[in-house]
């Protein structure tokens, strides 16, 4: 798994992809961070917090499109699949290669907190707790768009699948609100990784939201695992 991973980490900055993905989101939250905190005096960056967590949503699938759906489309899969590492090991060490990438993102994200602590007050604690649902959050996008990836021909495919897959996850959050049935909208906003991270946009350290969104990565890599299975045993 460790040679998977350090194999896929390098490629990100062997090519544009990490540099690409780290300085949209980058600009995109400084340009929010102006706006939100700098231009409105303002030191609530739990919520701005919640506010980057939908840049996950965009930008995950160009983590992330490559990681199986380029495999496949040089059909340079088969030679994965029948290497010593197992399929656990394959899937696991490219999602923890996009992680280490999202995690170096966010450690850049916290010079914003830096600029707060300037001319407000900043609280460790909540901050800290607000970062975990942060960082729960993005890993979740990852395996999510990984799966996708493992099912997609292409690239092409994959990047589009998965931004459909992620608005779709977005939608079920606005959904949840508006449908009439109480059943129905509590079903919705269980299943919303962004309904998910609202306590810990309060400060507030969730035992329930953990546990959703290891559980939805788990199952995402055991789908991507299953994909991976098949593709094998059809011969590509």
């Amino acid at each position: 798994m460790f040679s998977i991973w350090k194999r896929e980490l390098q490629s990100y900055f062997y090519t544009p992809v990490g540099y690409a993905f780290m300085g949209v989101y980058l600009t995109l939250a400084s340009v929010m961070f102006y706006l939100q905190i700098l231009q409105q005096r303002s030191s609530d960056y739990l919520t701005f917090l919640g506010q980057m967590g939908y840049l996950w949503m965009l930008l995950c699938p160009i983590l992330t499109m490559r990681l199986l759906a380029e495999e496949k489309q040089k059909r340079t899969d088969q030679l994965l699949l029948t290497s010593p590492v197992s399929l656990t090991g394959v899937v696991l060490g490219k999602y923890f290669a996009a992680v280490a990438v999202m995690l170096l993102t966010t450690l850049l994200t916290m010079l914003f907190v830096g600029v707060i602590a300037l001319y407000g007050a900043v609280y460790p604690g909540e901050m800290l707790v607000g970062y975990l649902g942060f960082i729960l959050q993005g890993c979740a996008f990852i395996a999510l768009d990984l799966c996708v990836s493992g099912y997609a021909g292409n690239q092409v495919t994959a990047v589009v699948l998965a931004f459909g897959v992620n608005f779709a996850l977005w939608m079920l959050d606005i959904l949840a609100t508006a449908v009439q049935l109480p059943w129905l909208s509590g079903v919705m906003s269980f299943l919303s990784l962004y309904t998910r991270q609202e306590p810990f946009l309060m400060g507030q350290l969730s035992f329930a939201s953990i546990g959703f969104d290891v559980t939805f990565v788990i199952a995402c890599l055991l789908l991507t695992i299953h994909a991976l299975d098949a593709r094998r045993y059809r011969g590509g």
